[in-house]
């Protein structure tokens, strides 16, 4: 962003489509009217991430004409801390030498070698950065403190692989919440159904209902009327949970969801239980339910895979709700013989 006000983008390496760029622009806080600075965003767009810095350019600094400037990397994985590292690195160097030339070399040390020399701050290395760590970040315990047993329709709706809804004006708050959703449903360590940070745009919501479940964060309130987006939709300013009517049949709350719920609440509630061995708790229960639908499982006729025989299931006799939940979770599982 320059001294004018205005924002131009500048250097690009290797390319990018002018989609993706259009998309870019509008995820960085530069074009933003009400002036807030977001030293960091991340997010997803038909399965390449995307991760930005911003930071204000000091008076001291080479670069005379500018005021603000982003930097945005692109890559494959999902590992917030450890590309908020990496381009706050590109950024002190940018802000010293003012060519991206430097931010390059660095860019292609870190790609060929894992591993680049900044020159005040010792050295970055991909290494240090687990993706385990990056799935680990975020607080279940938060997420219970403020939502209680209705963390289990979310639990409930991960199982299903529903399409969740989050909204706060906030970014920082959506990305923080949303980020740490995927560790309820820990056995499938899947964060490619996390979408952080979402507009009310034509492209972007058309990627995202090609996805068959997702996690998806928004800062515009007007999702809230979007029904056709969500099956659950998280209020997060206002720590409300709504489902939505079409949602309602599959996500029946029953004995077993009470159960789950309770044991979600106990383990957060515990002082002297870690983030991570709550979610182990939960992924405990998770793996029970698995077991639960195992008896009522055989192998399909092509001898590929599992596959749901309904018959036996309903010959169990579990309430209705619990029936429905398993019925509903082998369809997600894509157990259903065609």
């Amino acid at each position: 962003k320059d001294t004018n006000g205005e924002v131009l983008w500048v250097w690009c390496y290797p390319s990018t489509t002018a989609t993706l760029r259009n998309l870019l622009l509008r995820k960085c806080c530069l074009t933003d009217e009400n002036k807030l600075l977001h030293p960091f965003v991340f997010g997803q767009y038909r399965r390449a991430w995307f991760y930005i810095t911003t930071v204000e350019v000091p008076d001291s600094s080479i670069l005379k004409k500018v005021t603000h400037f982003s930097i945005v990397l692109t890559a494959k994985d999902f590992n917030p801390e450890k590309y908020a590292a990496f381009t706050r690195i590109l950024c002190r160097m940018y802000l010293k030498h003012g060519s991206p030339v430097k931010m390059m070399e660095s860019y292609i040390a870190v790609l060929t070698k894992g591993i680049c020399q900044s020159e005040e701050n010792g050295s970055f290395l991909s290494k240090d950065f687990d993706a385990r760590k990056a799935y680990l970040a975020g607080s279940i315990k938060d997420i219970v403190s403020q939502f209680g047993m209705e963390t289990v329709i979310l639990h409930t709706a991960l199982m299903l692989k529903k399409r969740i809804v989050v909204y706060h004006p906030k970014i920082e708050a959506v990305q923080e919440f949303t980020r740490t959703l995927p560790a309820l449903v820990w056995h499938r360590q899947d964060w490619t159904i996390l979408h952080s940070y979402v507009h009310l745009d034509a492209d972007e919501l058309e990627a995202l209902q090609m996805c068959p479940g997702y996690i998806a964060g928004f800062v515009d309130l007007e999702v809230s009327n979007r029904s056709d987006l969500y099956d659950v939709f998280v209020n997060l300013a206002d720590s409300e949970i709504t489902i939505a009517p079409l949602a309602k049949e599959a996500m029946t709350m029953g004995k077993l969801h009470k159960e789950v719920g309770q044991l979600i609440v106990q383990s957060a509630e515990d002082p002297e239980k870690s983030d991570s061995q709550v979610i182990q708790d939960i992924s405990l229960k998770t793996k029970e339910i698995f077991t639960n639908l195992a008896p009522f499982s055989e192998v399909s006729d092509d001898g590929e895979k599992r596959v749901l025989n309904y018959e036996a299931l309903k010959q169990r006799r579990f309430p209705p709700a619990t029936e429905n939940f398993l019925y509903h979770l082998a369809a997600a599982e894509q157990m259903l013989k065609i």
